[in-house]
């Protein structure tokens, strides 16, 4: 099916109108953040949202939940479900999002409650998903921020606009041919992350056997020797919505660091509490208490500057020190091992920095590292990189569907409605 000749037949002559946002909807508003550092402020019942959690698709929790004398003490308030929420600061700017279920958002977040007479909620999400790259384009300063008064003057086709019925029955169907896009690609996308769930076990079987050291004559050192800190670090009071990077496990993806899925912390929380655990390029950090104990990733440049908490040990490797080899090394069956080994008897498992310290890994010659660091980076890059493997097609996946997404939504557009 040819999208574009669908949307001729669908419309069949009648007109398209094109109205700014706020004329097809019952309010548009922004919220509002409690103060920082109260406690009574934050840790209650209700969802308050942020910009981080906005990422084009249904949004049914938050992370963080406010009290109602945090609701009261600033200038959030409750927005009904299904409303079309668009990011206006920083990194998320222009993403978009619907809340299934009532909620309350900072002032990052513009909150589009429609006018169901005129205008189908996922219509208006799929049509502003579409101008992603457009509205990103209206940020302004050093953030690229947006505003509200720049999302009400969005404009939006609305099609047959003399007749409700058939406008709402002709947003409706082409709700319903995105759906069908989108569970197709959801499908394809499961064939091919069972696929990717594959190939991680057989490169995680292959790891295990490069690294297998127990019949060589091979030198063994802890890992204390190999480095200049293992620390950990401490969850402060209060999170913000900009600032200084906060790692937490949740912003692990395998072995990367998600830079869609940090939280942040303020300059003045950092000085204060954390600043004896900033992070440098190049560290280790791995889970050691909880569920995910030995989950671990690199902390990469962009990420900086960060922190972490005291979920998250922080191991600094020496400067001569291999650190891909230390990181395969970690990732490997040794430390699920040595893991099972000291938590035993545990009602929650966890590491401490001295067993960190202790825990003894084969080192070989420089050379050897190098060479088994090169066999292992090859097939990390096959199972992990957007650029090479099973990952690249699920992203061209993607991309398709966003292809149809726009023949779909490609009006009529008179000359005075900006691109």
């Amino acid at each position: 099916m040819n999208p574009f000749n669908f949307l001729e037949r669908l419309l069949d002559g009648v007109e398209v109108k094109w109205k700014a946002l706020e004329d097809v909807s019952l309010k548009i508003s922004s919220g509002g953040t409690p103060k920082t550092g109260v406690a009574e402020y934050y840790g209650g019942d209700i969802p308050w949202l942020r910009t981080q959690e906005v990422n084009f698709g249904e949004i049914w929790d938050t992370g963080i939940k406010i009290t109602e004398a945090g609701l009261k003490s600033s200038s959030a308030n409750w927005t009904p479900a299904n409303c079309v929420i668009v990011a206006m600061y920083g990194a998320t700017v222009g993403k978009i999002g619907i809340n299934k279920i009532p909620m309350t958002t900072n002032q990052a977040c513009a909150n589009i409650q429609l006018d169901e007479n005129i205008a189908n909620y996922r219509y208006i999400f799929h049509f502003l998903l579409s101008q992603y790259e457009y509205i990103k384009s209206l940020g302004t300063g050093p953030q690229t921020n947006i505003n509200a008064g720049i999302v009400k003057k969005l404009q939006v086709p609305i099609p047959c606009p003399e007749n409700p019925k058939k406008s709402l029955e002709i947003q409706a169907e082409i709700v319903r041919i995105l759906a069908a896009f989108t569970e197709l690609t959801a499908e394809l996308n499961a064939e091919l992350n069972a696929e990717l769930t594959a190939r991680k076990k057989q490169y995680n079987y292959y790891r295990d056997q490069l690294l297998s050291f127990e019949e060589r004559d091979v030198e063994w050192r802890t890992l204390g020797e190999l480095t200049s800190l293992i620390t950990k670090g401490t969850t402060p009071k209060q999170y913000t919505d900009k600032g200084i990077a906060f790692i937490k496990t949740e912003a692990f993806d395998g072995a990367y660091i998600n830079v869609n899925k940090l939280s942040f912390i303020d300059e003045e929380t950092h000085n204060k509490e954390l600043k004896r655990s900033m992070l440098n390029k190049d560290d280790i950090l791995i889970t050691i208490a909880g569920a995910t104990i030995g989950k671990c990733a690199i902390v990469p440049k962009e990420v900086l500057p960060a922190n972490t908490n005291q979920a998250l040990a922080i191991i600094r490797l020496h400067d001569c020190v291999n650190l891909k080899y230390v990181f395969h090394l970690v990732k490997s069956n040794y430390l699920k091992k040595y893991i099972e080994q000291n938590i035993k008897g545990s009602a929650q498992p966890n590491l401490n920095l001295q067993q960190l310290n202790n825990f003894s890994i084969p080192y070989p010659s420089s050379e050897e590292q190098a060479r088994i660091v090169a066999i292992l980076d090859k097939f990390d890059v096959l199972t992990n990189s957007i650029k090479e493997g099973l990952p690249r097609e699920i992203e061209l996946r993607q991309k398709q569907y966003a292809y149809y997404r726009a023949l779909l939504l490609s009006f009529p557009k008179p000359e005075d409605v900006e691109a």
